[in-house]
């Protein structure tokens, strides 16, 4: 049996209505909850506004993440002094800054503003994963578009907490963990967005179908 992930990542928390949906699949799996911010595109779907967030920031029996995108992506990744907007309630901070990758000085960044912060920093890569343990490394190839890649980069013997996403859905979920070389015991997470949507909103009952292939 292939390994199973340490978590759930579902990406793109968008309404404040689902969250006692939230509370139930999270007591049943483990499961982080993305949040992604970007004020040039809140409200939209994927992108809550500062009034969603606030909800289910403070709703209490929920682990979240940040996922944030656009211009404060780039603050963070090149001028973090000058990003300073409030992640209270959040658990871990993914920064959303280029398609191209990040330079060394973009990294020590991100780490420091989320050190700053309390916060368990990730970045995303789309080849081998990278050593630095300082901040958690995502194998992303799609950015959101739901495209699986080519293959699966392997993990790490001994280095940074990984994770994989990329076309990751409730039909190909099974071939993918077999297909992510994982040794026993080793940790990882998976992460997904738009497999997990039905006319552009998050879909609880595609979530529970996931995790219920996942974790039984």
């Amino acid at each position: 049996m292939p390994q199973r992930p340490a978590f759930i990542a579902f990406t793109g928390v968008d309404l404040a209505t689902i969250i006692d949906d939230l509370r139930a699949l999270s007591a049943r799996f483990p499961i982080e909850w993305g949040i992604l911010i970007d004020a040039a595109q809140e409200a939209l779907p994927l992108f809550p506004d500062a009034v969603t967030r606030q909800a289910l920031l403070t709703a209490g029996e929920l682990r979240f993440a940040a996922h944030v995108c656009g211009e404060e992506a780039r603050r963070i990744a090149n001028a973090p002094d000058t990003a300073s907007f409030d992640l209270a309630g959040f658990s871990r901070l993914q920064v959303n800054h280029s398609f191209e990758g990040s330079s060394p000085a973009q990294v020590d960044n991100t780490v420091r503003f989320g050190r700053g912060r309390g916060l368990r920093a990730m970045l995303q890569c789309k080849g081998a994963f990278p050593a630095d343990s300082r901040l958690d490394w995502l194998f992303d190839t799609s950015f959101g578009r739901g495209a699986a890649p080519v293959g699966w980069p392997n993990l790490p013997a001994d280095g940074p907490f990984c994770g994989f996403a990329g076309g990751i859905n409730p039909s190909n979920i099974t071939d993918v963990l077999a297909s992510i070389d994982a040794e026993a015991g080793a940790l990882y997470w998976i992460d997904m967005e738009s497999g997990v949507r039905t006319d552009g909103w998050l879909d609880l009952d595609k979530c529970e179908s996931v995790c219920k292939a996942v974790f039984g």
